[in-house]
């Protein structure tokens, strides 16, 4: 979990081609950045060249953002998830064997995002610099959220494992991508559902579920994808798979 980094695009050709005005006949430049910060992934997730960020929640009392790019890329922003690995030893600390436990970590942050946002459906956001140096952000950059945002210091309402090693990685990311950090960049929250909490359980070979004759559970919901290209392409062994369970 994490949130979503947003950038003027322009600046993201600029970092990429290296070239301050963007030639028309290449398209609105994109990155995919890693780091490992403490053994945890921490990655970018869904980079959206020439998009906008949307609201992505399911339910009253909670705010959700994703990205989406628009069909010619020519959006003026340049969007992307950017996510934490969490791990279960740094959230845990309930005993019950309870498989929604994760599910409620999921919620209980997605409803402290409305919280921050003054229980509205606009976002809670601090510029990438500030979050960093841990300062309130006086004003925010111009951003493609149409419900607008709300100032907020994520650095200190956020959890701590998740703060911690987004801090680590945006300077990484910076030394990679100089200009990456910067008051032009603004942070989103919160960006939550990059993956299931939860596991529906199937058997390796046959894709079925090991106790449910004839159900299939398929995809990210499921647990089993993370993204438009995993999801498509376990959509298709499930397919094969009831193929074969109907021949």
């Amino acid at each position: 979990m994490g949130v979503r980094i947003e950038h003027p695009q322009p600046l993201i050709n600029e970092i990429q081609y290296h070239l301050k005005v963007k030639p028309e006949n290449l398209p609105a430049a994109t990155y995919n950045l890693s780091t490992k910060v403490e053994e945890s992934g921490v990655y970018s997730f869904c980079m959206c060249p020439g998009g906008i960020i949307v609201p992505a929640m399911t339910g009253d009392g909670e705010i959700v953002v994703n990205g989406m790019s628009m069909s010619r890329r020519d959006s003026p922003f340049a969007n992307s998830g950017l996510v934490v690995e969490i791990k279960e030893t740094e959230w845990d600390k309930e005993d019950e064997a309870s498989p929604f436990k994760a599910l409620k970590l999921q919620q209980e942050i997605e409803q402290l995002a409305f919280r921050l946002a003054d229980s509205s459906i606009s976002a809670p956001a601090q510029k990438a610099t500030d979050f960093v140096e841990g300062k309130f952000s006086q004003s925010l950059p111009k951003s493609s959220y149409i419900p607008g945002l709300t100032s907020t210091r994520l650095d200190e309402e956020l959890p701590p494992y998740i703060v911690k090693k987004l801090k680590r990685a945006l300077k990484d990311f910076n030394r990679r991508m100089n200009g990456y950090l910067s008051d032009e960049a603004v942070l989103v929250g919160v960006e939550s559902r990059t993956s299931s909490p939860i596991r529906v359980p199937r058997d390796r070979e046959t894709f079925m579920h090991i106790e449910i004759n004839g159900l299939f559970p398929c995809g990210e919901g499921a647990g089993y994808a993370g993204g438009i290209v995993s999801s498509a392409l376990d959509g298709e062994n499930c397919a094969e798979a009831v193929g074969k369970f109907l021949n």
